[in-house]
């Protein structure tokens, strides 16, 4: 069974992307996937982000009213 991905967990596994990448001796076919995996992460972190930030404005705006 697959576990839901939170942004948190998704952050960490960039982290490591990350350090990984700044390790010497990665050959090219790790690093394309590593890099392609990045990708996915970031995309998934910035639209958790995005929504987050709608989800708050609307709070904020009825607050306001």
């Amino acid at each position: 069974m697959a576990t839901k991905k939170t942004y948190e967990s998704a952050y960490a596994e960039l982290e490591q992307i990350m350090s990984d990448l700044q390790k010497d001796g990665i050959n090219v076919d790790d690093l394309a996937q590593k890099v392609a995996r990045a990708a996915e992460l970031l995309k998934f972190c910035s639209d958790r982000l995005r929504v987050t930030e709608g989800a708050v404005q609307k709070v904020v705006d009825q607050l306001e009213d």
